[in-house]
């Protein structure tokens, strides 16, 4: 049984990572490859998004999983075979959990490490691409405007890095409008800055108090398009990007570091820790409500249901408990209310399914209360 949690298991987390991926990955390439990034970049940064994604179809995974394979062998007879030989269900569960705790061990890696430090780095590579103005100005036959006011095109790009028939609008000043062309120019490093040296061209300044045009005419000119880059400093004080040994020591100092309260600290480190505990419930949920029920010819479809809706009861519960514990530090313990109420759940389809005359019994006790006399 556990072998086949895990090969399913990783056939639903494929799928399940695919379409997550694509999803973001299309809205990602449109905004990089329309800045003039080149496909290396798309692919780096997709990369970098890939661990959240994982981290959000895990748990989803364990629980497709768990309810497929439990179907199956009910479907095929296979289980009802292991419950005549002696199989009890807590015997059959213990698979179960075995999966689900190699799932949490899964979780916990992406959840403590991979995914603050992806995040991070994610963050550092959107500011440099934000200030890369090369690879935003290098792209031929396109009207760009790399900044507000400011419009550049560029007919052809040579070979040897020559930048054809140069236009370039600088707005910024709407009192004295600047516009450059010029029949060749080149995009130099300097200083630390980038510098687009302009050979044979002209200068038009508009002055608008004076309502006249001033032309100038030259044979090489050298402007500054550093400036049109923001130079603010990448911030990666934030509480996703803490470690979690880090917020375990010291949660006062991240959240002074950070600027969040001790709430958030408090919601962000036991967060992860119930994300791994989340994926062993779902994986326990959905083998024990199969089990409930009597056989039927026509399928388990009601146990499915059932399963899927106690898990969305799940997340709900874990949405509802993360308000008050963003407000008041000290509620923290509140997050694991889902991860127990999982297990209760569990325990109790447990108890229903070892001792069948009980789930019976339970559903006539309205009906039998009537005796006639």
């Amino acid at each position: 049984m556990l072998s086949q949690f895990m090969v399913l298991f990783g056939f639903f987390a494929l799928v399940l990572v695919s379409i997550f991926w694509i999803n973001k990955a299309v809205r990602m390439f449109d905004r990089l490859i329309g800045d003039g990034q080149p496909a290396w970049v798309f692919v780096e940064f997709t990369a970098l998004t890939l661990p959240g994604v994982i981290g959000v179809v895990l748990p989803i995974a364990a629980f497709a999983a768990a309810v497929y394979v439990v179907n199956r062998l009910s479907s095929e007879s296979e289980l009802t075979v292991m419950q005549a030989t002696g199989y009890s269900p807590l015997r059959l569960a213990r698979p179960v959990f075995v999966f689900g705790v190699i799932v949490a061990v899964m979780m916990s890696l992406l959840a403590h490490f991979l995914i603050p430090s992806s995040l991070s780095q994610l963050r550092l590579r959107l500011d440099e691409v934000s200030r890369n103005i090369t690879a935003k100005l290098l792209s031929e036959g396109e009207f760009l405007h790399p900044a507000p006011g400011v419009t550049f095109y560029i007919r052809e790009i040579t070979l040897s890095g020559e930048l054809r028939d140069v236009f370039l609008s600088d707005r910024r000043d709407p009192e004295a409008p600047v516009t450059y062309t010029s029949s060749r120019a080149y995009l130099v490093q300097e200083g630390g800055g980038t510098r687009l040296v302009m050979v044979s061209g002209l200068a038009q300044n508009i002055r608008a108090e004076q309502n006249r045009l001033f032309t100038t005419y030259f044979d090489d000119f050298s402007y500054d398009i550093s400036s049109l880059v923001r130079r603010d400093v990448v911030n990666l004080d934030e509480v996703a990007f803490a470690g979690t040994l880090e917020m375990l020591r010291d949660p006062e100092a991240v959240a002074a570091r950070t600027g969040v309260s001790m709430g958030a600290v408090m919601a962000q480190m036991h967060g992860r820790i119930t994300a791994a505990l989340l994926c062993v419930i779902a994986a326990l949920v959905g083998f024990c409500t199969l089990l409930v029920g009597a056989h039927s010819r026509f399928g388990v479809w009601r146990q499915v249901l059932l399963a899927f809706g106690l898990l969305v009861g799940l997340k709900i519960v874990e949405s509802l408990v993360l308000a008050p514990v963003l407000a008041s530090a000290v509620l923290w313990p509140l997050l694991y209310l889902p991860a127990l109420i999982g297990l209760a759940l569990s325990g109790l389809l447990l108890a229903l399914a070892s001792y069948p005359g009980l789930w019976h019994r339970l559903r006539r006790k309205g009906p039998a209360a009537e005796v006639p006399t």
